[in-house]
This record gives C-alpha cells, sequence and structure tokens, in this order.
C-alpha cells in the first residue's frame, strides 16, 4: 500500500540552508533512507545523503529525524502517524558539508589520541588466554558501529564546541572501558588519562547517549560510570594515596 507523506529535508551547506518541504509516496515497509532516495531520484536530484550497507551496520546514514539522532535506515516508515510531517536534518553536533552530510572527523582524530591495546611484551602469537567471563565483559562494545549517535545527542559536545578539544565523548569512553577492562593490557594510566586528557569528569551521566544508541550498548551504565567509579578510587582513596607516598619515598631513599 503507497501513501502520500510529508518531509521536511534540510537543504544547504556550512554557510546557509534551510528546510525544504516536500510530498512523496512511500511505501509499505519502506524505512526513511528509502523515501529520500525516491526525493532525491524524483524531485532533489543533488541532495546530498550519506549511507551504505542499509541494514544498520555500517553507521553511514546517520540524520535527526524530527529532531533525535537516528538511523535513517532503521526508522521504519510505519512508526510515523500518516498525517505526520517527518523533518530529517544533518547530526547537529558536527559541521555541515552538504545536506544532510556532516564532517565528522572529529571523531577520527579522537580516536587516534586514544593508545592501543599494549599486550604482554613476552607474550608469543598464540598465547595468549583470557576467562570466558573477560571476554563477555567488554564484547558490548566491540558491538559499536561508529554512527556516532551518541556523539550527537551528547550535550557536552552539542551544545558546547569548545568543549571538543578536551572531550572525547562516549563513544571513545567505551572504547576505553574496553582496553581497561582488558586482562592483558599492559597500559596501566588508562583511567587518568580519560580523566586528565580525555574529559571523563564533564560527564554528567544523563544517559542520552545509551537512549539513541542502535546497537543498545548500554554506554552509561557499563562503560561510563565504571569508568568513573575506577577514577575515583585512584585519585581519592585513601589507602592508595597512602601507599603512593610511601612508594614515592622509597625511591627517593
Amino acid at each position: 500500500m503507497t501513501r502520500k507523506i510529508k518531509m521536511r529535508i534540510w537543504r544547504g551547506n556550512s554557510e546557509t540552508g534551510s528546510l525544504q518541504d516536500v510530498s512523496v509516496d512511500a511505501n509499505e515497509g519502506e524505512v526513511v533512507l528509502d523515501v529520500i532516495h525516491r526525493v532525491q531520484a524524483t524531485q532533489m536530484g543533488d541532495l546530498a545523503v550519506r549511507w551504505n550497507c542499509k541494514a544498520g551496520k555500517c553507521g553511514s546514514c546517520s540524520v535527526e529525524i524530527n529532531g533525535k539522532p537516528r538511523l535513517a535506515c532503521m526508522t521504519q516508515m510505519a512508526s510515523f502517524a500518516e498525517d505526520e510531517t517527518i523533518t530529517v536534518t544533518p547530526l547537529r553536533a558536527f559541521p555541515v558539508i552538504k545536506d544532510l552530510v556532516t564532517d565528522v572527523s572529529f571523531n577520527y582524530k579522537k580516536a587516534m589520541e586514544i593508545p592501543s591495546f599494549e599486550p604482554p611484551a613476552d607474550l608469543k602469537p598464540g598465547e595468549a588466554r583470557m576467562q570466558q567471563i573477560d571476554v563477555e565483559r567488554s564484547q558490548e562494545f566491540r558491538k559499536c558501529i561508529e554512527c556516532f549517535l551518541c556523539q550527537d545527542t551528547c550535550h557536552v559536545i552539542r551544545d558546547h564546541e569548545e568543549n571538543k578539544k578536551s572531550f572525547a565523548g562516549p563513544r571513545f569512553f567505551i572504547r576505553i572501558a574496553e582496553l581497561d577492562m582488558h586482562p592483558l593490557d599492559m597500559l596501566r594510566n588508562r583511567k587518568q588519562k580519560a580523566q586528565e586528557e580525555h574529559g571523563l569528569g564533564m560527564c554528567n551521566i544523563t544517559k542520552c547517549c545509551t537512549e539513541v544508541c542502535p546497537e543498545h550498548i548500554r554506554i552509561t551504565d557499563n562503560a561510563i560510570i565504571p569508568m568513573k567509579e575506577r577514577v575515583v578510587d585512584v585519585k581519592y582513596d585513601p589507602v592508595r594515596w597512602l601507599g603512593s607516598k610511601i612508594r614515592r619515598r622509597e625511591e627517593v631513599l
């Protein structure tokens, strides 16, 4: 069954732009990306939209639909009322390149700032061993498809451009947490780096990142909050503090 729907699509570039109204057919079982492609094919031939797999696994088609960060390929047209106008805009937290395409290079720069996995120096190929519980503990974080919806909805980045220099964002907090939980990772100062270099303390755990994650990763509960707790243990636990003072004194002597 085909029905006419009304859409408002943002058109423009980094300097100027506006919402344009369009009426287009939508067929039963289609998603928002299908309808955007129909608009592109029939009415707006130069409409720019980023997409790749159309299966919710590449993260390319991230946009804001009625103000909420979502994957266009995973948003069913049936989820909207028949008389509802669907507004599609680019990710607000990142600079617009053209129309619905944004420059998300900020995220790749942040990824390069995080030290990679550091295995034991004497570990030979094939000798790595882990308990199953340790595998399962961080497996959730490896489901990330880097759609950057969590980055877009995080108000620390979204509403404060000046924070981008010192704040990595939820996508990279789960990366740090994954490595910090790995029993074979030898880089022991990830917790301190998360706090001092990547802005972990700026997160006030509103859970908005968890709400928009298409892979249903519990970013806040399973990564950010445990990382915050570990930072507190390292920096403010009186026993640890006393132990560090004793070690320093022994090194001097």
